[in-house]
């Protein structure tokens, strides 16, 4: 699959001290509360609520705040659902391109901490449309598994896959945002431990930066953003 791997490592350690903060806590919480919120409290009726349950399993959150949460997306507990979900562009240094996606109860807010973390990385906030027609939103799985991608075809040949890559031990399923639950269900099937299944905004042409400096100056504005309250996540489009 085409850009974001290393990002997806480096974030998945990250995701590991912000448990331990309980910083990864609030973010699913308003994700569950969102879920909720468009699509009902039944996850049998609601795949993008399984799909966050599963993400709020992995991080081992409490079944009671699970419970207040979709109860607030509901309606059925007071001071829940205000947050709305928008997503940014921007550009980061050294020709990188970035979709933000942000759950907030002040856009201002958001706004104004989003343009101070670009401003300090040498990038810019971005007028919408700017920067979106170089990704995809795409539905993506990454699980744990040795399989070859012949392999792979032929083991999920009977999901809607856009593309299936496997390199050092990490699948990777992409798909359309709509099959996300049902290719997460098929790698389960197939034996495959499954590290996240989200939805991405995917490079179309990845962008490849041979600096070694600058590589790493972007990838601290995508950590600098990612660290923001609002922010639910952040994609740029880097190769591998």
């Amino acid at each position: 699959m085409s850009g974001h791997s290393k990002w997806a490592t480096i974030k998945h350690k990250k995701a590991k001290e912000d448990s331990k903060r309980g910083k990864i806590f609030t973010k699913v919480v308003r994700e569950i509360t969102m879920a909720a919120k468009e699509g009902g409290g039944d996850p049998a009726g609601n795949p993008r609520l399984r799909l966050v349950l599963e993400k709020a399993k992995e991080c081992n959150m409490p079944a009671d705040n699970i419970t207040r949460a979709i109860k607030k997306g509901t309606g059925e507990l007071e001071g829940g659902a205000a947050y709305e979900a928008f997503t940014y562009e921007g550009y980061g240094p050294h020709g990188a391109a970035l979709m933000v996606d942000t759950l907030s109860d002040n856009k201002n807010r958001t706004v104004s901490e989003l343009r101070h973390a670009f401003s300090k990385a040498g990038g810019n906030l971005a007028e919408s449309g700017a920067v979106a027609w170089m990704f995809e939103h795409k539905g993506v799985v990454r699980a744990h598994g040795n399989m070859t991608d012949d392999e792979l075809l032929e083991k999920f040949m009977d999901v809607d896959l856009d593309d299936a890559h496997s390199h050092d031990g990490m699948v990777t399923l992409t798909c359309k945002p709509q099959e996300l639950a049902a290719v997460r269900k098929a790698a389960e099937a197939n034996g495959l431990k499954v590290e996240d299944a989200q939805f991405e905004w995917v490079a179309k042409t990845p962008l490849t930066i041979e600096d070694k400096e600058h590589e790493a100056a972007v990838y601290r504005l995508l950590e600098a953003i990612d660290d923001l309250d609002d922010v639910q996540n952040v994609f740029a489009n880097l190769g591998d």
